[in-house]
């Protein structure tokens, strides 16, 4: 038996009810691809609040507290000055928050990359203060030791490839990655040595489209694309970025929704009766019985 979190309308808090539920495992999204072939494509979308995993939690496979939340939550300029406590106080609001979807944390910049060593104490700080399903890392061959070490010791490990954020100042921006024959090859190779090391599934970012197939082809574990082809095994998005709340968003963003003009609307319109002494109401105060 799991935990499910439904509003209090009472007290517009989340709080938890049994249900026989059971969250999905990490092995069961693995095992979505059989002999290259993922008949349910995985979807994935990132959560960085306890209210934002309920409402996404039902349609999700898996959901990704991503370091992303240094530019979406708080407005820094790249994910790298993202700390591990920022994604273990966000990670366990994710997970507490939502029943079904397994959740994957990232490990943020500098925490990792050391040495296998200091990835297994980050990494298994996060899992044990957030409750996750797994973590997520950047980088290709040379990160497979650090896989191959987390994955044989218990924990999941989900790769990320191509367009890696992490390593923006090293990539020079956020263009397109696998444009050259030499860098095509390289994504490839870096797949397959993740997958080869025990990732779960890999995350294929800003990649050329025929790049992202020839790298879902070639490893046995699920892809996750995003900016990639929809050939991959799975995609994932921002979610901030597909519900419309920032005015740009990059080229492979589809946009669901405009969240963003009904906030404002909604916080206009809320002005206009305070200013006009229009709100509150009767229906709004307590009044004498």
């Amino acid at each position: 038996m799991s935990t499910t979190f439904q509003l209090d309308t009472a007290t517009s808090r989340a709080h938890p009810t049994p249900s026989p539920l059971r969250r999905l495992s990490i092995p069961a999204i693995r095992q979505r691809k059989l002999d290259g072939v993922t008949a349910r494509p995985i979807v994935m979308l990132t959560a960085y609040t306890a209210r934002q995993a309920q409402l996404l939690d039902a349609h999700c496979d898996l959901i990704l507290c991503g370091d992303s939340l240094g530019q979406v939550i708080y407005g820094l300029p790249t994910s790298l000055q993202v700390t591990v406590e920022m994604m273990i106080a966000h990670g366990a609001a994710v997970v507490r928050g939502s029943y079904h979807a397994a959740v994957v944390v990232d490990l943020p910049f500098g925490s990792y990359e050391g040495s296998p060593e200091q990835a297994f104490a980050t990494a298994s700080q996060v899992m044990a203060e957030t409750g996750a399903s797994a973590v997520k890392l950047e980088g290709g061959a040379v990160m497979a030791d650090t896989v191959a070490f987390l994955s044989s010791r218990g924990i999941p490990v989900m790769g990320h490839v191509g367009l890696t954020p992490q390593a923006v100042n090293t990539l020079g921006g956020y263009n397109a990655r696998g444009r050259s024959q030499l860098e095509a090859d390289k994504i490839v190779s870096d797949a397959q040595a993740i997958d080869q090391a025990g990732a779960f599934a890999i995350v294929i970012e800003g990649v050329v489209e025929p790049i992202a197939i020839e790298a879902t082809r070639a490893v046995a574990c699920p892809t996750i694309g995003i900016g990639a082809s929809a050939q991959c095994d799975g995609q994932v998005l921002v979610t901030e970025d597909m519900m419309g709340m920032f005015e740009r968003v990059p080229r492979f963003v589809k946009r669901y929704g405009e969240i963003a003009g009904l906030i404002s609307s909604a916080a206009g319109q809320y002005a206009d009766e305070v200013r006009a002494r229009t709100f509150p109401t009767v229906d709004q105060t307590y009044q004498p019985k």
